[in-house]
């Protein structure tokens, strides 16, 4: 995650300690201290309510026989508490429909790792937010993919949208932080100023924008997905707003997720918008956040007790934490693809291997440069940066 509001508006927000090790507005704002254990998804089962068209985990409307049962989801919990994990995200398929959510939730808040959730919204009744609440979550993040016919049309079910808006409100009235998640393609771009204002009306102020992931059933949508010049645009249009909003005294937290070629364009937005001193700041956060977090920042677990570098990449399983602890797995630099994708910047190829944003981007996502036949080092095809943006020396990492 790229967040937009702390790095152009020098927005206080839980997670940027972690992200960025930066504390806004402290005495001594920037620490020396990367992240040194991942942020874990966990994929809880492969079951979801809704039929989205971009379902990266490929959900299905029953659960894979042999997922996670309670008890071995709090070994699992137990394994990310011993090593260190900070976060667990509980996500899906639709993580609600497990009836032991809640009771899992508070075993991670018991041990000590912070849970937050990723959920379609539809099934968040006052009930079950409130249980969620007091069971320790910490944040529900929430999809909606366009104004109501939208992403209806994309998830498969009518009425989607409703439910997950009155979800969001069920959030905010038992005091449960939520925010959006938006993925954005060719097909819904034009709807997210509409559901930006809409979900800013119910008092919604944390937004996290998608790019598009080439895995699961959104494999096969490359053909709806933003081109170059339209990514730009989408990403000046975000970044735009969130200044906007916070030289109007709204101070909304806007995220981009997925694509590190954000990071990048956000450098250059700070030197054309502000100044150089503004792009130095920027570039000294994102060079401590360290580029795309596959296999380093952020870890996977799916339904089944699979390790993955990422929740896209499931295709490719670093273990079984039936297994082998989950430290055990994700430490065990013995697998050539781990090791390989912990030391990306000096083996990235094409474009990406003279780039002087290389050290703040990774080269981006490795899954989608396997899927465009780029090879596991080659350029992330959803890369929009132009050969003047690319060229030249990096900026020097002033601290704040």
């Amino acid at each position: 995650m790229i967040s937009v509001s702390t790095l152009l508006c020098d927005h206080a927000a839980d997670g940027n300690r972690l992200r960025y090790d930066v504390d806004i507005g402290a005495d001594n704002p920037v620490s020396d201290r990367k992240q040194r254990r991942p942020v874990v998804v966990w994929n809880t089962t492969n079951r979801c309510n809704l039929k989205c068209v971009h379902c990266y985990a490929g959900a299905q409307s029953e659960p894979k026989a042999a997922e996670l049962t309670t008890a071995e989801g709090k070994r699992l919990l137990d394994d990310l508490a011993d090593y260190g994990a900070p976060v667990v995200l509980f996500s899906g398929g639709e993580p609600m429909v497990r009836e032991d959510l809640a009771e899992l939730v508070a075993y991670a808040a018991e041990a000590g790792i912070r849970p937050v959730l990723s959920t379609n919204g539809t099934l968040l009744t006052t009930e079950r937010a409130r249980e969620l609440k007091e069971a320790g979550l910490a944040y529900a993040g929430v999809s909606v993919d366009g104004l109501a016919e939208r992403n209806d049309e994309f998830r498969g079910v009518d009425g989607a949208f409703r439910a997950a808006v009155e979800g969001i409100e069920t959030c905010l009235d038992v005091g449960l932080k939520t925010g959006l998640r938006y993925t954005v393609t060719r097909q819904n771009v034009e709807d997210l100023d509409g559901v930006v204002d809409l979900l800013t009306d119910v008092g919604l102020d944390r937004f996290c924008f998608y790019h598009l992931s080439y895995s699961g059933r959104g494999e096969t949508l490359d053909s709806v997905d933003l081109d170059a010049d339209e990514r730009r645009d989408v990403v000046k249009r975000i970044c735009d707003r969130t200044v906007r909003s916070h030289r109007e005294g709204e101070e909304i937290e806007t995220l981009l997720v997925g694509n590190y070629a954000d990071a990048a364009y956000i450098v250059e937005y700070a030197r054309r918008e502000f100044d150089e001193a503004a792009a130095r700041r920027v570039y000294a956060r994102l060079a401590r956040n360290g580029g795309d977090p596959t296999g380093e920042r952020v870890a996977a677990v799916d339904c089944l007790g699979n390790v993955h570098p990422t929740q896209f990449w499931r295709t490719y399983s670093l273990g079984n934490v039936r297994d082998r602890p989950f430290g055990d797995i994700w430490e065990d630099e013995s697998n050539p693809l781990l090791r390989a994708v912990r030391n990306r910047p000096e083996n990235l190829t094409g474009k990406c291997a003279d780039c002087r944003y290389r050290e703040i981007c990774h080269g981006g996502s490795r899954l989608r440069a396997l899927a465009a036949d780029n090879g596991l080092f080659g350029p992330d095809p959803q890369c929009y940066l132009d050969a003047d943006e690319r060229r030249g020396a990096r900026p020097t990492a002033d601290a704040d």
